[in-house]
């Protein structure tokens, strides 16, 4: 290793040592937490998506939580999911969708298992009219996972997916989306081989906007997940100059992510999402993202501090 490198490892190894402390002390942990996650309970959820609507802003609650280890434990969070819905739909006003992720429904057991739990929320979700949108994880689960869009899309139309521009087979991918089907389209927060994605930011943002291109012309309904300012305003921009209905897209941020650009977007008229994460699983949650990229950290502690600022 180079003594550049070196440096580097070190001062990364110190950076994430010490955001990592902040989370973990109990009462300052959670604060830190609350910044960027709703709660543990699926009541803070639907308080900070009741917020959200105040300010003009759309909710999409993500229960968190993954790789579940039994087929109980699959069907305990199809359970959650299925109340979230209900909860949702009661709630009056309240402009909220849900995103789910495969492997919390049962993907590491079996397909049929989680065609089985997910196909239960779409059942949940449609007479509502709630959108659900499936969330992409890591790389070696983009197959089941558009294997599993391309089967439930044939028989609900209110499931989308999400994809990531940092992969470098997205590109095909979308090719082989099925009509119609919304797309959640993000950089990608995982951190995977050069082999299998683009390893510099440049690439994946080059990336991220050609694919926004091709989605919108052939007709699909994307979902701008990104808290890049150029990126956002480029997606706007393409929309408006080929003349098509703002509907069509959706500018989505993380919880407590760039509210400066959120409150911007959604005064000026353009649908707006924040992404609401709540559960239990905070921890696990925060800590994975902060310990998978480099980038993360800066990420959540530059939103700290503009926060206070």
């Amino acid at each position: 290793m180079t003594g550049t490198a070196l440096r580097a490892a070190v001062l990364w190894g110190t950076e994430l040592a010490v955001v990592r402390g902040l989370v973990t002390r109990s009462s300052l942990g959670r604060r830190v937490a609350h910044r960027f996650v709703a709660g543990e309970r699926l009541e803070d959820g639907i308080s900070a998506a009741h917020a959200l609507g105040r300010r003009g802003i759309a909710a999409m609650l993500d229960h968190l939580g993954e790789n579940v280890t039994s087929e109980a434990q699959a069907s305990a969070a199809a359970d959650g999911y299925v109340l979230a819905l209900k909860l949702i739909h009661e709630t009056e006003g309240l402009h909220c969708n849900i995103a789910i992720k495969l492997t919390q429904l049962g993907l590491d057991q079996s397909m049929d298992l989680c065609l089985e739990n997910t196909e239960r929320v779409l059942a949940a979700a449609e007479p509502a009219g709630i959108l659900v949108m499936v969330d992409m994880e890591s790389s070696e689960y983009v197959d089941p996972t558009l294997e599993v869009l391309r089967r439930l899309r044939a028989r609900h139309q209110g499931i989308g997916v999400a994809i990531q521009s940092a992969l470098r087979r997205t590109a095909d991918d979308v090719f082989a989306l099925p009509d119609g089907a919304p797309i959640r389209l993000v950089k990608g927060a995982y951190l995977e081989s050069p082999s299998v994605a683009y390893p510099s930011r440049a690439d994946v943002d080059r990336a991220f906007a050609r694919l926004f291109a091709t989605l919108t012309s052939r007709g699909h309904p994307v979902h701008v997940a990104t808290h890049d300012p150029r990126l956002l305003a480029g997606a706007v921009r393409f929309t408006e100059r080929r003349g098509l209905p703002i509907e069509r897209i959706e500018l989505q941020m993380l919880l407590g992510i760039r509210e400066d650009l959120q409150r911007d977007y959604a005064g000026r008229g353009y649908p707006v999402r924040a992404y609401v994460p709540y559960g239990a699983e905070w921890y696990p949650y925060l800590t994975r993202r902060l310990a998978e990229r480099p980038a993360n950290v800066w990420f959540f502690v530059s939103n700290l501090v503009r926060r206070r600022g």
